[in-house]
């Protein structure tokens, strides 16, 4: 094996070797890694890797503990958040088999292994054979308008764009300088300068109404490193947003970067950034009774914001 893997490489390395020690407690280091064509070195560097694994506040019961005896025997015990269940969504679960080929091809792989045996589960529960293909859809974006945007970005030329913001639902015009095209969770993003916001942000392209390429040549680009911006990244200062959820909208959690503060089975307690105060509105209206606000930070009467808009809609229908 390469004696210097990339990160993704060391990672497929590290899931395929922990299930098998764990299933295997008491094998030496001599035997673990001549089953997975690893020199010991290389071995003790991916447990010290596993050592780090962990969930806030980082207590024992909350990061994977790695034992190495006198003799060399490595035994691994899970965190306890490995007990409880797994939530995923459909998506999140074609993702985890669409990359399990890479995980089982691994040397050493036990084929009939633990982590075999919970791929195949987890095949069941979505509905998909191990070997069926997967078809990727990665938006709804028109071809042309992504071609536009690819060409803007190539060239270094801005375009004026009419963008629909579902978080504040409104449509502005602005002057952006395209830097990046991107497909993440079924959607196509562009990330760009904007000139009336007056700094790098990201627009959703299938809510991108009109598009204008303009002779103006683009603000100077940003370094490579500069270009991987996330879809959503939550300022300090952005109102929270504490949710009392039924076990109907637990799925919240799993769809919006959500912190889960208690998990009682019959129901769950997360916060949630609020990037707008209308998409938490139009969140809270399409939970109905599901939900409920129990806390908030830096929102005006929180508690009454469903009603409020609730209110508004049905005003809309008396002209």
């Amino acid at each position: 094996m390469n004696s210097r893997p990339t990160a993704p490489d060391r990672m497929r390395r590290v899931l395929a070797v922990v299930p098998w020690i764990v299933a295997n407690p008491g094998r030496t280091l001599a035997e673990v890694a001549a089953r997975f064509e690893l020199t010991e070195k290389a071995l003790l560097g991916d447990l010290n890797v596993v050592f780090m694994v962990g969930l806030p506040p980082y207590s024992p019961d909350a990061l994977v503990d790695v034992q190495i005896d006198e003799e060399g025997r490595v035994t691994i015990q899970l965190a306890d958040f490995f007990s409880r269940p797994l939530r995923l969504t459909p998506a999140q679960g074609l993702a985890l088999l669409a990359s399990s080929d890479g995980l089982l091809s691994v040397p050493g792989t036990d084929p009939d292994g633990a982590l075999a045996r919970a791929l195949a589960k987890l095949a069941k529960a979505v509905g998909v054979e191990s070997d069926e293909s997967l078809d990727v859809h990665l938006g709804d974006a028109e071809v042309e308008l992504l071609d536009q945007l690819r060409a803007a970005a190539n060239s270094g030329h801005e375009v004026e764009i009419v963008y629909y913001s579902y978080g504040r639902d409104e449509r502005t015009r602005r002057t952006v300088a395209p830097w990046r095209i991107f497909a993440d969770s079924g959607a196509w993003y562009l990330h760009a300068w904007c000139r009336q916001a007056d700094g790098e942000r990201l627009f959703r392209v299938d809510r991108i109404d009109h598009l204008v390429l303009l002779d103006t040549v683009a603000p100077q680009r940003p370094a490579e490193a500069g270009l991987r911006a996330a879809v959503f990244q939550p300022g300090a200062n952005d109102p929270r947003a504490t949710l009392r959820l039924a076990p109907e909208a637990f799925w919240v959690a799993d769809y919006y970067p959500a912190e889960i503060i208690d998990d009682a089975g019959d129901h769950q307690v997360v916060e949630l950034v609020v990037s707008a105060v209308p998409w938490l509105e139009r969140l809270l209206m399409r939970l109905g009774t599901d939900a409920r606000i129990t806390d908030s930070v830096g929102l005006d009467e929180a508690g009454a914001l469903a009603s409020d808009a609730a209110t508004r809609i049905l005003e809309r229908y008396r002209y």
